[in-house]
């Protein structure tokens, strides 16, 4: 069975995002100058993430309480509005939640509901999940058997927000991490050492060894990890590797910081395709890389989108050479508000005759340019 596929987001009151509703595509590049409000769209995915694991009002309280989330607060915002379409074999699944604001400076759950509207038919089949809760019901009713929940469940637990920017010493890759936790890649590949040596087990011949030469082609010196149980049980596993001119072990430590994320993408993106999320999304993975690498990069995530949907965003027009217009959203800070839409095609055929996509941006043809 084919992945469903997020087709269309409605957000309304979130952030720098008063109103939006886009459609989506296998690849979509959201492009545009820095406070446009790419980060923000990344930022509801990642609420979505810890709203499935029952963490929404622990997110609420570290990102600043609801002011910091409602747009512009609560004087001007009192609510969240999300609709969430995704075409699925037979139909369109919906997801729709508004949180209100309320007491505490916290968000509650005004109203919450799934449907499905069967290919042909006019009228969706609606379950309400309720009103004055804290956290989602979908768990809940999945638990107690209902169908339709256990479909939205999965849907909405395999969109994974991936955020690879810290790589500072004391970044949990850069530390050792218990090697039972490697049934998927963490957010911030804290357990990157236990998922790699799942892979060289499982995947030896293929999968392994494909991210092992993928690698190498950005960085030479590299030759493979050296993946051995540590600790006093061999429960532990840090990210050791070896150079391809010398036989000592290094540490992730001896890593720099633009190969370490390197590292992380390549093994995002290489991993089993019947194992990735069915949503990636990627807030600029171009960070620190020389532009050899990000074409590479560039490659990965287009060839990830024929298996999964990919969401990412840039401020490198290098980068986004590497991508289609059609790919394209344009992210443009309109006073108060971020306004998301996909280019004029027509008026960026002419352009395109003379010039790269990146160097389009960059004249600010199609709006959304860098500052």
């Amino acid at each position: 069975m084919a992945k469903a596929k997020l087709q269309r987001v409605i957000l309304n009151g979130f952030k720098s995002i008063k109103e939006m509703d886009i459609e989506l595509r296998p690849l979509n590049v959201l492009i545009g100058a820095n406070g446009a409000g790419k980060s923000n769209l990344v930022s509801f995915f990642k609420m979505l993430n810890e709203m499935m694991s029952m963490r929404l009002q622990q997110y609420i309280g570290t990102t600043g309480r609801a002011q910091s989330i409602l747009h512009f607060g609560s004087k001007v915002t009192l609510q969240i509005e999300a609709k969430l379409e995704f075409d699925v074999d037979n139909g369109i699944d919906t997801y729709f939640m508004r949180l209100f604001h309320a007491a505490g400076d916290t968000l509650v759950f005004a109203e919450e509901s799934l449907s499905f509207l069967q290919s042909g038919y006019t009228k969706p089949n609606v379950i309400p999940l309720g009103a004055g809760h804290e956290e989602t019901q979908i768990g809940q009713k999945s638990d107690e058997g209902d169908r339709m929940a256990r479909i939205f469940k999965h849907l909405l637990d395999h969109c994974r927000v991936y955020h690879f920017h810290d790589t500072s010493p004391t970044a949990r890759v850069r530390q050792h991490c218990y090697i039972g936790d490697n049934r998927w890649l963490m957010p911030d590949a804290g357990n990157l050492g236990a998922f790699l040596l799942r892979l060289s087990k499982e995947h030896r011949k293929d999968v392994y060894q494909r991210i092992i030469r993928t690698i190498r082609l950005i960085a030479p010196f590299f030759a493979d990890f050296e993946l051995e149980p540590a600790g006093f049980n061999k429960n532990d596993i840090l990210l050791n590797w070896r150079d391809k001119d010398s036989d000592q072990v290094f540490g992730p430590h001896q890593l720099s910081d633009g190969t370490l994320r390197v590292i992380c993408l390549i093994t995002l993106l290489l991993q089993p395709e019947d194992k990735l999320p069915d949503i990636i999304i990627v807030d600029e993975p171009e960070l620190g890389l020389h532009p050899y690498a990000l074409n590479i990069i560039a490659s990965l995530f287009k060839r990830a989108s024929y298996y999964a949907q990919v969401i990412i965003s840039t401020q490198s027009s290098s980068f986004l050479d590497n991508f289609d217009p059609e790919d394209i959203i344009i992210v443009n800070r309109e006073g108060k508000e971020s306004k998301f839409a996909r280019p004029d095609k027509a008026k960026l055929e002419a352009w395109l005759d003379e010039y790269s996509l990146g160097e389009v941006w960059q004249k600010n043809v199609i709006g959304g340019g860098p500052h």
